[in-house]
């Protein structure tokens, strides 16, 4: 399984997806086609969690996001908590700007949805 990376643009983050356990989104999330950009990354996580890392680290840095990509990132770690079922270690860290309460509720919302602690780092 091939690394995934993505340059970031005005309107897509950075994406650093490493086949080694190491998984980065960062940046601006506001594709014009949110399915079209998420697909991608989709897909490459269902492949991941067929066979994961013993440790999996997720580092969420966007400075924001719209709708249609938290619909996405949160599809996207639905699927990577479910392979804490099989054994495997998973950390999210999920890093806010200073005084950016909005983002940090995003990732408590996902955190209460997904059922799953995640670590919140101000940047």
């Amino acid at each position: 399984m091939e690394n995934l990376l993505i340059r970031a643009t005005s309107k897509t983050p950075e994406v650093e997806f490493l086949n080694g356990g190491k998984i980065k989104i960062q940046g601006r999330s506001i594709p014009e086609d949110a399915n079209l950009f998420f697909d991608h990354l989709q897909a490459w996580v269902f492949q991941y969690c067929l066979d994961p890392s013993m440790q999996t680290i997720v580092d969420i840095e966007l400075e924001y996001m719209n709708s249609a990509s938290a619909k996405s990132l949160l599809q996207i770690l639905s699927e990577l908590t479910n392979i804490t079922e099989h054994g495997k270690k998973l950390t999210v860290n999920w890093y806010y700007e200073s005084g950016d309460d909005d983002m940090v509720e995003r990732g408590e919302y996902f955190e209460n949805i997904l059922k799953f602690k995640f670590n919140y780092l101000e940047s």
